[in-house]
């Protein structure tokens, strides 16, 4: 997966619960009160599941690949996970992190 399941506080999990009833989250596994959340959930609800732009994209049946289909470069993943980072914060106040290394 390109990205790592973020974890939120219990309140904005609840108040994103009131408006997402099918959100997928699970308790963090700290024994805190926290919440991690689905990345791949997030990046379909935010409608990036199966899109393409050119020779990459995001995979039509796992949010959380993004996929090069011959000819996209390095450059043009990581400016495609920053659109996807950038639209779940503006869609949801969740930042996501990318759970690969980038070098």
């Amino acid at each position: 997966s390109f990205f790592k399941n973020p974890t939120i506080k219990k309140e904005q999990f609840t108040e994103l619960e009131k408006q997402y009833p099918d959100i997928k989250g699970f308790p963090a596994p700290d024994n805190s009160s926290d919440i991690k959340i689905a990345a791949g959930w997030l990046i379909e609800k935010a409608g990036w599941k199966g899109f393409r732009e050119g020779d990459i994209g995001v995979h039509t049946h796992q949010a959380l690949v993004l996929v090069n289909y011959g000819g996209g470069s390095g450059k043009s993943i990581l400016e495609l996970s920053t659109k996807i980072i950038e639209s779940i914060q503006e869609k949801f106040g969740i930042t996501l992190e990318r759970e690969v290394n980038i070098i």
